[in-house]
């Protein structure tokens, strides 16, 4: 069973339209999924959009700073940035590529998936390559100690 906001407001839209009450809507999608349903506010409400004209189920553009900031350009330049300096600040990348130090933490955590180690950035996930050198490493001070 698909209990996805949109599949909830497809049925909230059916039964509005068969002209079932919004307190009737909530019950029924209620039993149907359980704790996954929405708020009976959020189906009232839904049901008042689509009793005034509404059509779409999907969620409407809402004002604020496009997600278009961190595409894949963007990211790569921060990357790069870091390449090229380990221990620049996200203050600095966010001066450096004009966007805000919010949206700068978000692409080094989330995207790159780098972390900040004794004011450094790594990354958080190691290729094969790079485990394969720590392996090496940690065997040859093995035999050194």
């Amino acid at each position: 069973m698909d209990s996805s906001r949109s599949a909830q407001r497809a049925v909230i839209q059916f039964l509005s339209a068969e002209g079932v009450h919004a307190s009737q809507i909530y019950r029924k999608t209620k039993e149907v999924y359980g704790e996954l349903c929405l708020a009976q506010c959020t189906t009232f409400r839904w049901c008042q959009r689509y009793e005034a004209g509404r059509v779409n189920i999907e969620d409407m553009q809402r004002p604020g700073q496009s997600h278009g900031v961190t595409n894949s350009a963007t990211t790569s330049a921060a990357d790069e940035l870091i390449r090229q300096n380990r221990w620049i600040t996200t203050r600095e990348i966010a001066v450096e590529l004009s966007i805000s130090k919010g949206t700068v933490h978000h692409i080094i955590h989330k995207r790159l998936g780098y972390g900040k180690v004794c004011a450094q950035w790594v990354p958080k996930h190691l290729s094969e390559n790079q485990k394969t050198a720590r392996m090496g490493v940690c065997l040859t001070q093995e035999f050194l100690h």
